[in-house]
């Protein structure tokens, strides 16, 4: 365990230093956060996109001091573009000069060629070459069975075999956060490698201070009317529930407009700040009064 790791004593201490990066945890998250510091053990989160997942693995690299390591899954993601690659334009250019000065061992040259010079390190041999580090395994539902196997191989012992170099292995492990949207069933098996903790949307009044932690320009009406809002949209069987992030870019965007609060009126000209489809905006637009409506 790194030094900044032991020295988080508690969830309620984690809880404080993430506060202190920013990052708003109720006891839950904290304990999650905590226990898979204390026990070596990666931490999956799920939720719904907007949440503060990934925000989460930034506040974490920022409490411990370390650089923080992204792995964007997607569909079609596989071993070199997360592990290594060969740099084969620089490994040419050194074939070429080495034939133009005369150099006829092979042997020599291909020992050469796949020298560490050459080697392209991607995200996962960087987390474990890097100490400390936080790696973020981001959406890893949008990635394929194939590349989750793999995965997990990676993350139950971090070695990672080059056959022309040998093994690398993590002088401390790195930190690891995975992420998934749930778009689809992630595997058992990597989950039980992992802590689980699922990622809610806040209550209304953890939204507010999270708004007003992230804005801390942002007068209170405001947060409270947005927080509000929101909430109601959640509410309103939308193709795309707002998450915390459109919480705080719709206010991003009414504060640009210098509103203090919000109106019918104003919430209407930026539903595309919170709204992302635009079944979603036809179907909140008649509705809209009731939406800013206060209690």
């Amino acid at each position: 365990m790194a030094d900044t790791e032991s020295a988080v004593t508690t969830p309620g201490d984690l809880a404080r230093r993430l506060d202190a990066a920013g990052y708003l945890a109720d006891e839950g998250l904290a304990t999650a956060a905590f226990l898979a510091l204390r026990m070596g053990r990666p931490l999956f989160l799920e939720g719904e996109a907007g949440v503060g997942k990934t925000s989460l693995a930034q506040a974490l690299a920022e409490v411990l001091g370390a650089p923080l390591i992204r792995l964007q899954c997607y569909e079609g993601v596989d071993a070199a573009q997360a592990l290594y690659d060969w740099d084969f334009p620089r490994q040419l250019l050194h074939l070429r000069a080495a034939e133009a000065a005369g150099v006829t061992d092979v042997d020599r040259l291909e020992h050469e060629l796949y020298d560490r010079r050459f080697l392209l390190a991607r995200p996962l041999l960087r987390a474990l070459e890097t100490t400390p580090s936080v790696l973020l395994v981001d959406e890893v539902d949008r990635a394929d069975d194939e590349f989750e196997a793999f995965l997990l191989e990676v993350l139950s012992d971090f070695t990672i075999s080059i056959p022309e170099l040998g093994t690398v292995r993590a002088e401390t492990p790195p930190v690891v956060v995975v992420t998934s949207n749930r778009t689809r069933e992630v595997h058992d098996a990597l989950k039980r490698r992992c802590l689980y903790h699922w990622l809610a949307h806040p209550t209304f009044e953890r939204e507010v201070a999270v708004i007003r932690r992230r804005l801390p320009g942002v007068s209170e009406r405001l947060a409270d009317d947005v927080a509000r809002a929101v909430q109601r949209l959640r509410d309103a069987d939308l193709l795309k529930p707002p998450g915390l992030a459109e919480s705080i870019d719709w206010v991003t965007a009414l504060t640009a407009l210098g509103a203090t609060e919000l109106s019918p009126d104003l919430a209407t000209r930026t539903l595309g700040a919170v709204l992302k489809y635009q079944e979603d905006t036809e179907r909140i637009m008649d509705e809209v009064a009731e939406l800013v409506g206060r209690p």
